[in-house]
C-alpha cells in the first residue's frame, strides 16, 4: 500500500488547512490510519489516529479540540482538518498504516506534506 500525503502549504496563525492521505495500490483493511508530524530538529510525534471500521478518533493533547481526523472508505483516504494553527504546530505531516490493534505499530510509507504556520 502507497500513501500519499497532500495539502500541506502556508497559513497564518489561526487559520485552517485541511490534509489528506490517499492509500493507493490496494484496499486498506488494517485496523487504523494515523498522522504524524516532525519539526525540524525534533523527533516524529503522534498527532490523530482513526479506527478505520468505526471512525474512532483519538487525538494528541497538544491537538485535542483544533485537528478533526476523518476517513472516506470509498476512497481509502483519510484526512485530518486543522483549525486554530499555531506556530508550533509546523512540521512535515505524514500519515502511516495500522494493521492491528496490538502492538501500537505504524507503517509510513510516501513523502510527507509541509505545514508552516507563520506567527
Amino acid at each position: 500500500v502507497q500513501l500519499q500525503a497532500s495539502g500541506g502549504g502556508l497559513v497564518q496563525a489561526g487559520g485552517s488547512l485541511r490534509l489528506s492521505c490517499a492509500a493507493s495500490g490496494s484496499t486498506f483493511s488494517g485496523y487504523a490510519m494515523g498522522w504524524f508530524r516532525q519539526a525540524p530538529g525534533k523527533e516524529r510525534e503522534f498527532v490523530a489516529r482513526i479506527v478505520w471500521s468505526s471512525g474512532d478518533p483519538y487525538y494528541s493533547d497538544s491537538v485535542k479540540g483544533r485537528f478533526t481526523i476523518s476517513r472516506d472508505d470509498t476512497k481509502n483516504t483519510v484526512y485530518l482538518q486543522m483549525d486554530s494553527l499555531k506556530p508550533e504546530d509546523t512540521a512535515v505531516y505524514y500519515c502511516a498504516l495500522r494493521f492491528a490493534r496490538t502492538p501500537i505499530q505504524y507503517d509510513f510509507g510516501g513523502q510527507g506534506t509541509q505545514v508552516t504556520v507563520s506567527s
